[in-house]
């Protein structure tokens, strides 16, 4: 084990870059990345937009138990995935996500941006009668088992 991977145990873990369509340095940084840490770090060039599309590709050619995704400016601490993951790995849910909107999470950002983000999400509540919160939050994982089942019946 390189000392990569032993910063996080008692988790294996490693990164999937998903390159959608992006026009920037982003494929290129993300082939250095594989060369720098080949066992932890995959790259996965799709010629498609979308954020959906790019979490469902990379979900589903995953070889790990627990999929995750994380927004890549790193709105949420990356010490937490431990806590995102670990009831998954239990056995005690299927899906987990983070939420800005719990009273315990510790969020700094502009006024205009939580102003834009509650607006979202009422607009989901009220029109669309969803249940969830915080649905934009970069910070979600699932089992795999749970993605095979679920992401293959995701259209667009």
């Amino acid at each position: 084990m390189n000392r990569h991977a032993r910063d996080l145990t008692p988790f294996s873990w490693n990164v999937v870059i998903a390159d959608n369509a992006s026009t920037d340095a982003s494929w290129q940084i993300a082939m250095s990345l594989c060369d720098w840490c080949p066992d932890q770090v995959r790259a996965l060039h799709l010629a498609r937009k979308g954020r959906g599309y790019a979490l469902k590709q990379a979900w589903l050619s995953s070889r790990a138990a627990v999929v995750a995704y994380m927004d890549v400016d790193l709105s949420t601490d990356i010490g937490s995935t431990g806590s995102l993951i670990l009831p998954l790995l239990q056995g005690g849910a299927d899906i987990a996500f983070g939420s800005r909107l719990m009273p315990q999470s510790q969020v700094i950002r502009s006024p205009k941006r939580a102003f834009i983000s509650r607006t979202y999400n009422l607009i989901l509540r009220s029109y669309l009668a969803v249940s969830f919160h915080d649905a934009q939050c970069g910070f979600k994982a699932i089992t795999a088992q749970a993605a095979h089942a679920l992401l293959p019946q995701v259209k667009g």
